[in-house]
């Protein structure tokens, strides 16, 4: 495996001075790791260090990396075509995998858009739900009903939707659309919801529903606004009322599709099926940007017999055949592989090895759904240190807010599970 790098000392104080980090200050930035390669679940850093990545690069390279079907998935398709317009033209790898797609998804979700990342497909999401409550003459109906501590992506439509006041888009309140919140379910991943407190929610929606197109949230896991696993009991009540009131249910996947909760996709834990379903990162193994948001028929055939005729979208990389083919060959791997058992084996680990974790006094809790691990602190994380810690001890955590959380990939063995949530465990204690 290649360590050499061409990245001078220079390059590196120039990326630090005018090169802009996710959610990184120019003034005062985080440090930075230059990795050179990466392989199965480690990253090579500059310096020989190897990380054992906690993170799938932001839950995306759920097989590892530097997978030899997917590399050689798209060096075949590199030698027939990158890129061309999807608009007028067709090409095998989206008609397979939009196939794919339809076969695997919660039944009734039968049209597919592809987009270019999870934000912008849940813009699309957003897109579809006004365009079909304006074809049925209810354009009125053209605010959004979702549930505090969500997050749905930075672009300016997700940002509306993400939650107002904790979240990371305050800044931003007086220039977003302003929607309706409900109070963050409380009932846990295992907890059943009593009828009290369901009626809270029916009251919301008497109260809002005549407004809204839809409602949109994060199907049992609440991602980047928490990290918070709730009752399958309360995703169920909000599909009942969402056809009560004559609302569109849109399902976010973006995080949790594609194994990570156990289940293929979150909303299989309450036996639902969303109007509209966002499905992104892991997609295509964490090796381009791609997302795709599904629809049923009744929705796609109200919005294009609706004023427009069409549905009022179109990226200019929609429907890539670089980032279809590999994504095409990233869901065969998923779906020929025992990734359930794979799963159910870094849960129980999890469980083992964090869940103790809670008698810390810095500690105000512990959670694991699936391959989903958290440790939410007392108080905030100082990212910098933490991350230097954990580079020391072998593993790459990115902290969030008072959250140590991990998402391995799924290839991850015990030796290497055991030595990310090691690391959790020492930086704690």
């Amino acid at each position: 495996m290649p360590t050499e790098s061409s990245i001078s000392n220079e390059d590196l104080t120039f990326d630090q001075a005018h090169i802009w980090h996710p959610y990184t200050s120019l003034t005062n930035p985080l440090p930075t790791y230059h990795v050179v390669s990466a392989r199965g679940v480690r990253l090579k850093l500059a310096n020989g260090y190897e990380l054992i990545d906690g993170m799938s690069s932001w839950w995306t390279a759920i097989h590892g990396y530097n997978v030899p079907e997917l590399n050689q998935a798209a060096q075949d398709q590199l030698e027939k075509m990158a890129h061309v317009m999807f608009g007028g033209i067709t090409h095998e790898p989206a008609i397979k995998l939009c196939q794919k797609l339809v076969e695997i998804t919660p039944e009734g979700l039968e049209k597919v858009f592809l987009a270019d990342s999870g934000s912008v497909s849940v813009e699309v999401a957003m897109k579809m739900a006004i365009q079909y409550q304006h074809a049925k003459g209810q354009s009125q109906k053209s605010k959004f009903m979702t549930i505090r501590n969500g997050y749905h992506g930075d672009t300016t439509g997700a940002m509306s939707v993400c939650d107002p006041e904790g979240g990371m888009h305050h800044l931003f309140a007086e220039f977003l659309p302003k929607h309706f919140f409900v109070d963050q379910p409380k009932k846990r991943f295992e907890e059943s919801y009593e009828n009290e407190e369901l009626a809270q929610l029916e009251q919301f929606f008497r109260l809002n529903a005549d407004k809204c197109a839809a409602f949109i949230l994060e199907p049992i896991v609440q991602g980047a606004g928490g990290m918070w696993f709730y009752s399958p009991d309360y995703l169920r009540k909000i599909r009942h009322l969402c056809d009560e009131y004559d609302m569109l249910l849109i399902a976010d996947e973006i995080a949790t599709g594609f194994g990570r909760t156990g289940k293929l996709f979150a909303c299989e834990h309450a036996g639902i099926t969303p109007d509209i379903m966002c499905v992104g990162k892991a997609l295509t193994g964490g090796y381009m940007t791609l997302a795709a948001t599904l629809t049923t028929q009744h929705v796609a055939e109200t919005i294009c017999n609706g004023e427009a005729g069409v549905f009022m979208h179109g990226p200019t990389f929609m429907g890539n055949p670089l980032a279809c083919a590999i994504a095409n060959k990233n869901l065969d791997l998923l779906l020929d592989s025992n990734w359930q058992e794979k799963v159910i084996a870094i849960e129980k680990q999890l469980k083992k090895e964090l869940i103790p974790l809670a008698n810390s006094l810095s500690v105000k809790d512990v959670r694991v759904l699936g391959a989903i691990g958290v440790v939410e602190m007392k108080e905030h994380v100082d990212v910098s240190e933490a991350q230097k810690f954990f580079v020391e001890k072998g593993v790459w955590i990115r902290p969030f807010r008072n959250l140590i959380y991990i998402m391995p990939p799924y290839i991850i063995d015990e030796k290497d599970l055991n030595q990310t949530t090691s690391a959790i465990s020492s930086y704690i204690v």
